[in-house]
């Protein structure tokens, strides 16, 4: 049964509290961690429809809100990038531990470098699914290879010049159905070279922690925040 049709069949059959709780980690987060693929980016957000709700509320009494402090700052920084690369708390405390021990470079770049380098993560950067959680059920489901071979242990590491592409016996699929006008409308970062025709990408180089906006100091905050 095709990925899309499990998606849809575990959907309904869960309880609406447990449909809603990407929207709660979402919401814990205070920021999109964009963990239902397209429903993020449209008027069903959560976020989304709580920002209009307040925006027509009439203005009244102001409500106390008490000021943050320095702990509380690192543990919701270090929850956004938790719930966004869809990690368990001992795997993302392993992560760190793995990274406070590496030598060269910092900690911050060594540990963004392993959860970028997860399949599932690469997988989903490939522009193959809307979210990392997507990614993981494609990987698990053997629908992936690494350099001609099938993978499917979502953790799984790529390295500088491994080939990453849809397996053969899965191209017909009906979830890769319309692959390539996502593709076509997709931009991969930088370290990974995708080829759009063969849906196939190769690993050009590590990940940089500076590409991305913000997040070097996020992580030097996680980095604390374990280290207390």
């Amino acid at each position: 049964m095709v990925l899309l049709q499990e998606n849809q069949e575990e959907s309904s059959s869960k309880p609406k509290y447990m449909q809603n709780v990407k929207c709660k980690k979402c919401k814990r987060a205070t920021e999109k961690l964009f963990l239902k693929g397209d429903r993020c980016f449209s008027p069903k957000c959560s976020l989304t429809r709580a920002s209009f709700a307040a925006k027509g509320k009439k203005s009244g009494p102001k409500k106390f809100r008490k000021k943050v402090s320095e702990y509380g700052m690192q543990l919701m920084g270090k929850q956004r990038v938790k719930f966004g690369y869809g990690l368990k708390e001992e795997q993302f405390v392993r992560y760190v531990k793995e990274a406070e021990k590496s030598l060269g470079g910092t900690s911050s770049s060594t540990l963004f470098g392993a959860m970028e380098r997860r399949l599932d993560n690469v997988v989903y950067r490939m522009g193959l699914t809307d979210g990392r959680r997507a990614s993981r059920q494609m990987v698990n489901h053997g629908h992936i290879t690494v350099n001609g071979r099938k993978v499917d242990v979502p953790s799984f590491r790529v390295k500088v010049g491994d080939k990453v592409a849809i397996r053969k016996e899965s191209s017909d699929k009906g979830f890769f159905k319309d692959i390539d006008l996502k593709l076509k409308k997709h931009t991969t970062p930088i370290w990974i070279g995708l080829d759009k025709d063969k849906k196939e990408a190769t690993i050009l180089a590590m990940p940089d922690v500076d590409s991305e906006d913000g997040m070097l100091s996020r992580l030097n905050q996680i980095i604390e925040f374990y280290s207390r």
